[in-house]
């Protein structure tokens, strides 16, 4: 390996630490955390508000509603009838929308400077006055239960991820899908929704990120006018509930009509916030990079140009999540190849990581590419405010994102072998398929929409 790369590396990342930005924290009295990021490189802002709240947090019988509430937050308030609020932002030159994900609900606008006031106004509003009305959920609830047809209960993949997702974390974690279950869909009624957004949606729940043309002490100005009114709720202890262990491989297997059989393969694994050493996930992020770090990497090389044995393969893993995750490989076998000659395959690519260090040059393509992507990232107001979001409502604090670039650059080869040897172990692996039955005439399968945690949605 030309040592001359390995150096270039080592300076960017030195580089990288003295040029990160300035984030500036305050909370107001009712509890609403504040974090501003200065970025005076155009006109622009970003402003986000993030609950501690997604599907993680939702007990049976009660799933989806977390993603119902976030399209009920469009639907008015006594000061801002329904559908207002994004005319009013559209006027301003602004864009708009939310998402829910498994450990948070986020809703954002990024816009002039000079219209931030009014983005921070229609935010408190309804942060604690919605008016959440039954004709208005009844209409609302059909829509969310479309969206589930269309895009599980229509898509053989995303069924099998979401099933997948469900025989990984039987009893609790991330084993609810965030769109929810259509049986708890059905039985949904308004007073929960009105019982969930009193007990989640409080300024004592939230933060406020504010990224773009603004100074620190313009925000903080803003958000008491608009939010310091507000009164905080009585919030219960957030938990990190987690499934049980596990103690031997699981497999299920979807038979659907559909086009193509796919693989789903995934390793329980720990992530920043668990009680184990960082550099851990963070050799498991380059463990990732390495099978699945573009074209170069182990498994496209290997598996889809050199062997064609697949047609689609692809390997990711999520440090900042707020629960235990899964290191998951997910593949689609080339014509001909079944689904076993291929799961053959991965298993031989994940023993080899376990075997064998990873090269110097392969450590040194992961960095580089790690780091390229801190870097375009912080070309964006609204990519730096998610970032900011993500870290802080998780509970990680947004200060450890300062962690990331470090913390990879940090990590050894034998480090790398190391989590392969601890985690990526049957005793750990869950295995879904899916077997496809014929589809009906004129009828074509579709790939899945998104086969990972967030639905961005309304």
């Amino acid at each position: 390996m030309p040592r001359w790369i390995l150096l270039c590396v080592g300076l960017w990342c030195a580089s990288l630490a003295q040029a990160a930005p300035k984030v500036f924290e305050d909370h107001l009295p009712n509890g609403l955390r504040i974090l501003v990021q200065p970025d005076h490189r155009a006109p622009v802002v970003t402003s986000q508000v993030w609950y501690k709240v997604g599907s993680s947090d939702e007990p049976g019988g009660l799933t989806g509603i977390s993603h119902v509430l976030e399209h009920m937050m469009f639907k008015g308030t006594a000061k801002v009838p329904a559908g207002k609020f994004s005319e009013i932002i559209a006027a301003h030159g602004g864009q708009e929308n939310a998402f829910t994900s498994r450990d948070y609900t986020a809703y954002f606008q990024t816009l002039a400077k000079e219209s931030l006031d009014v983005a921070l106004k229609l935010e408190a509003d309804r942060m604690r006055n919605l008016l959440l009305r039954e004709e208005d959920f009844r209409k609302e609830v059909e829509v969310v239960k479309e969206e589930r047809r269309m895009r599980t209960e229509d898509d053989p993949n995303a069924r099998l991820y979401e099933q997948f997702q469900a025989i990984a974390w039987p009893n609790g974690g991330y084993h609810h899908p965030i769109i929810g279950w259509m049986d708890d869909l059905e039985r949904l009624r308004v007073e929960d929704l009105r019982r969930w957004y009193r007990a989640h949606y409080a300024p004592n729940n939230a933060t406020l990120v504010v990224v773009g043309d603004v100074t620190p002490g313009e925000v903080k100005r803003l958000a008491l006018k608009h939010f310091g009114p507000l009164k905080p709720s009585s919030l219960a202890p957030r938990e990190r509930s987690q499934a049980l262990e596990q103690a031997g491989e699981r497999r299920m297997v979807l038979r659907a009509p559909a086009r193509l059989p796919a693989l789903l393969m995934g390793y329980r694994v720990p992530v920043l916030l668990d009680d184990v050493p960082a550099w851990e996930a963070y050799a498991l992020e380059v463990l990732a990079g390495v099978l699945d770090g573009g074209q170069s990497a182990r498994l496209q090389q290997r598996l889809v140009r050199e062997s064609r044995l697949a047609g689609e393969v692809s390997a990711g893993y999520d440090a900042d999540s707020r629960l235990h995750d899964l290191f998951q490989i997910s593949a689609v076998p080339s014509e001909g190849v079944s689904v076993g000659q291929l799961e053959q395959a991965l298993r031989q690519e994940v023993a080899r990581l376990r075997e064998e260090p990873v090269s110097a040059e392969e450590l040194a393509r992961v960095k580089a590419q790690v780091i390229a992507a801190e870097v375009y990232g912080r070309d964006s107001v609204f990519y730096q405010a998610m970032r900011l979001g993500a870290y802080e409502t998780v509970g990680l604090g947004y200060r450890r994102l300062n962690e990331l670039v470090p913390g990879i650059e940090a990590v050894t080869a034998e480090q790398v072998q190391a989590v392969a040897r601890k985690y990526l172990i049957d005793d750990r692996l869950t295995v879904g398929v899916l077997d496809p039955l014929p589809l009906e005439p004129g009828v074509k399968s579709k790939p899945a929409e998104t086969m990972g945690g967030i639905r961005h949605v309304r």
